[in-house]
């Protein structure tokens, strides 16, 4: 279990055995998995398999994803709603079926959608994602998000005036419908995203819990280091799964255009300077030396090649704590399909 509310996998040890076994470990490209609390195992750095599937051309997931797989990437980060999940597990079909890799090898996280809540929705979303991947499980299964759509065909249903239409959601029965998912050998690991703590709680202390989240997907980075929810789920003994770890793409229909470039930050650049890295490479050293597990996307050969770099270097503890100090508590994400949701903005709550 986390026993501390910060570690660093070189530098400073802390008290808690998850620290103690990444530094024994040494970190590397090739090895760089860290435990979960149900005994598997998650890959540090993983690959975001999102493109906007009205502006990327067809193939291009299929392609990077191989590319990705022959980089040394073993941690694909996916979901139904992506509109890809043919593309993402046929590459990773074709690696394994010339030597590259082993099933085993792969680490593939698929996501529940807001219109699948309903326990009896549950798991033929899941199925769903395994018949477009052609694969037997996936290794993690989260729920995107703790609200839910109104549930349908329509993955964004509105009504006549172009609102949202949501739905209640009993996330207790929800998760249920997923523990017998992980029961029937469908999913590995369990986990959630952009939950808070209210909503973490809610899980963890269910009558009856079978099988508890192992991971938190939320956003993480320089600017936005989640300290209290990083304590809150290191005690928990949950991995927390950080998105956009090097900032996000300007599309305002989900981004903050507001958001100041994380990238050109001074701090990052002065410190990029020293290492001969850059600042996107630097960012995503942090959250790694800090235990959370990152996920940057990228559709372009040299950055998907660029962001694996990161294992030949180590921030000093005085750089770890440096780049804390960025925090501004500044979210690039902000999900503006829930701004009328009552319980909006849902994950303030740390």
């Amino acid at each position: 279990m986390f026993k501390a509310s910060r570690f660093y996998l070189q530098g400073r040890l802390e008290t808690n055995s998850v620290a103690q076994i990444c530094t024994q470990m040494n970190l590397t490209a090739e090895n760089h998995s860290i435990p979960l609390s149900d005994g598997n195992q998650i890959p540090l750095l993983g690959f975001g398999t999102y493109g906007d599937p009205r502006t990327t051309p067809k193939g291009t997931a299929r392609e990077c994803v191989k590319l990705a797989i022959d980089v040394g990437y073993r941690h694909f980060d996916g979901a139904l709603v992506y509109f890809n999940e043919r593309e993402v597990g046929q590459a990773i079909r074709e690696k394994i079926a010339d030597g590259t890799v082993r099933r085993e090898d792969i680490f593939y996280c698929g996501k529940l959608w807001n219109t699948f809540h309903p326990p009896q929705l549950v798991r033929p979303a899941l199925e769903r994602t395994l018949k477009n991947l052609k694969l037997d499980y996936v290794d993690l299964y989260i729920v995107e998000l703790p609200m839910a759509f109104k549930p349908g065909r329509d993955f964004y249903p509105t009504d006549e005036n172009g609102k949202y239409i949501y739905h209640p959601t009993d996330l207790c029965a929800t998760w249920e419908a997923l523990e017998a998912c992980k029961d029937a050998g469908l999913v590995k690991s369990l986990g959630v995203s952009n939950f808070n703590r209210r909503q973490l709680e809610l899980l963890l202390n269910k009558p009856g819990l079978k099988h508890k989240p192992v991971s938190n997907q939320v956003e993480c980075h320089p600017y936005f280091t989640q300290p209290k929810l990083l304590e809150f789920c290191h005690q928990h003994d949950i991995v927390v799964v950080g998105y956009c770890p090097i900032g996000s793409s300007r599309d305002s229909s989900w981004v903050n255009l507001k958001s100041p470039p994380l990238l050109e930050d001074e701090l990052l650049v002065k410190i990029a300077r020293k290492y001969n890295k850059s600042t996107a490479q630097v960012a995503l050293r942090f959250n790694v030396q800090r235990g959370v597990v990152v996920i940057p996307k990228s559709f372009n050969p040299e950055r998907i090649k660029h962001n694996f770099q990161i294992f030949d270097f180590a921030l000093t503890e005085e750089e770890i704590t440096a780049i804390e100090a960025l925090n501004k508590n500044v979210r690039f994400v902000e999900l503006k399909m829930w701004s009328d949701h009552p319980e909006y903005p849902f994950h303030d709550d740390y």
